[in-house]
Formats: structure tokens, C-alpha cells, sequence
């Protein structure tokens, strides 16, 4: 049985998450002082960068199981959307507000798109594509 040929949609992935931690530790680290926004503003956007060519390069697949990565990544993506959720609520219960607070959110958006994301390639990439 042979294999078929994928983007390497898991080590990008990785990488991007790995920005996003990285600008959210360069942030927290300064917080509650003022902080340079542009050095998390740079990660944020490679991490963006990263998850739309991953994105990109999955829909090019021919003869991906769709269906199955659907099935996985919607539920990944509740859970993850409600524990981004709650991350945000903190950040508001401790008055994070401007600049700071746009590019956490922002990064949170991106991780919990990624990761679901991951989980569901991780699925599909082994079921067989319906039809």
C-alpha cells in the first residue's frame, strides 16, 4: 500500500503555533508595562502567513477525505473556540486593553483555527475519502 503525498500540513502547523507562544510570551513578559508591539505583531503575522498557506496547500489535495477532517475539526474547533474564549475573558478580567489586547486576541484566533485544524488533517489524513 502506498502512501499518498501531503503538504507537510503537521510541521507548519507546529511552526505556526510556535510563533503565536513565542508572541504571547514576548507580550507577557512585559505586560503590565508598555510594550513594544512589533516584534508580537511580526510573529502574528508569519503565524498567520503559516496558517493560510496550510490551509492553502490541504485544499489542493485531490482525494482527501473532507468529510471525515469536517466531522473532527467542527467539534476541535468548539472546544477550542471555548478555551480561547475563556484565555480572552481573562485577559479582559485583568484589563488588558489596547494594542496588546488586539494582537493576544488576534493570536488566539489563530491557534484555535490551527489547532483544530491539526486534529482533523491528523484524522483524515489515515480514512478513506468517501465517494
Amino acid at each position: 500500500m502506498t502512501e499518498r503525498r501531503l503538504p507537510p500540513v503537521t510541521q507548519v502547523g507546529m511552526a505556526s503555533l510556535a510563533l503565536i507562544v513565542a508572541a504571547g510570551i514576548y507580550l507577557s513578559a512585559h505586560l503590565p508595562q508598555h510594550v513594544a508591539l512589533g516584534p508580537a505583531v511580526a510573529l502574528l503575522v508569519a503565524s498567520a502567513l503559516l496558517l493560510a498557506g496550510n490551509l492553502f496547500a490541504l485544499s489542493r489535495v485531490e482525494g482527501f477525505a473532507w468529510g471525515r477532517f469536517f466531522e473532527v475539526a467542527k467539534w476541535a474547533l468548539l472546544a477550542y473556540a471555548t478555551v480561547a474564549g475563556m484565555i480572552e475573558y481573562a485577559f479582559l478580567r485583568d484589563h488588558l486593553s489596547g494594542g496588546p489586547l488586539v494582537v493576544l486576541t488576534l493570536s488566539l484566533v489563530v491557534f484555535a483555527v490551527h489547532v483544530p485544524m491539526l486534529i482533523g488533517f491528523t484524522v483524515a489524513r489515515y480514512a478513506e475519502p468517501a465517494g
